[in-house]
């Protein structure tokens, strides 16, 4: 099954967000470490 990664297509948006909002950058760094947390909690419970 073909799965797109997840973390380093969100980590490309968010870096493009950051460098057209950078006053939003605590913001899109928050957002950020909720999703990975997210993802990898239930990629390990998967497993």
């Amino acid at each position: 099954m073909n799965v797109i990664a997840v973390e380093p297509l969100l980590a490309l948006v968010m870096g493009i967000l950051i460098l057209l909002v950078p006053r939003f950058l605590n913001y899109f760094v928050a957002v950020y470490l909720i999703v990975v947390g997210v993802l990898g909690l239930m990629h390990h419970g998967v497993t």
